[in-house]
């Protein structure tokens, strides 16, 4: 979960989230599968997900679900972001051998 006590972002309070995870994502008018980074978000709202969905190096867009379904794109962008652990991931690399 989101290091440090609940915060508050964008009327949303005891906000806790996890770091992004690779996932699989699609949307309308495609055949083909794209990557996203999807965050799990807790609030005094309820649950949810905000995806940053990678169409192109220079076209993403963000997807809500849950209590961020409907949201419009530059809210889910400012709580994403907020949200965004300090520093590199913690990658896990396999032992090969």
């Amino acid at each position: 979960m989101n290091q440090g006590e609940p915060r508050e972002i964008s009327g949303l309070k005891g906000i806790v989230s996890t770091p992004p995870e690779r996932v699989p994502a699609r949307w309308r008018n495609s055949a083909v599968t794209c990557s996203a980074w999807r965050m799990e978000i807790r609030s005094d709202r309820g649950a949810g997900s905000i995806a940053l969905v990678e169409i192109s190096p220079i076209e993403t867009y963000f997807r809500g679900e849950g209590v961020f379904l409907g949201w419009p794109q530059k809210d889910l962008a400012v709580v994403y972001q907020e949200l965004l652990p300090d520093g590199p991931p913690d990658l896990e690399f396999p032992q090969l051998g």
